[in-house]
């Protein structure tokens, strides 16, 4: 079992930048690979960054890629989704996600390949 808690959401202004972070536990953070998932009202939850279980491999959707970064420390079993150049669309709940069957350099991009789901945290970008 892996338990996952999201903070750093907020409100910003357009062309601004925000930090999330995901603190897991439960399971070596080494073992699972990692992702990012966000849910604006009235639309389906999407998927917006990937990060493998070693960190060499990464995957972005094409709405945030050049603007957003993940990145993961296993010393603090937390992995990190830095946004900039925030948009009004990119306003969400985003969700990270753990998975623990992929090989070491593996990504998902899928919301059914996650096993393990944060609360969320809400991003809200004005215009």
């Amino acid at each position: 079992q892996v338990q996952l808690v999201e903070s750093g959401g907020g409100l910003v202004q357009a062309g601004g930048s925000l930090r999330l972070s995901c603190a897991t536990s439960g399971r070596t953070f080494s073992s699972v690979a990692m992702g990012w998932f966000r849910q604006a009202p009235g639309k389906e939850r999407e998927f917006v960054a990937a990060i493998s279980r070693n960190g060499g491999s990464t995957f972005y959707a094409a709405p945030v890629k050049g603007r957003f970064a993940v990145s993961r420390d296993d010393a603090k079993n937390t992995v990190y989704l830095q946004m900039n150049s925030l948009k009004p669309e990119d306003t969400a709940v985003y969700y990270c996600a753990a998975v623990d069957t992929l090989a070491s350099g593996a990504v998902a991009s899928k919301a059914y390949d996650y096993a393990y789901w944060g609360r969320g945290t809400q991003v809200t970008v004005s215009s």
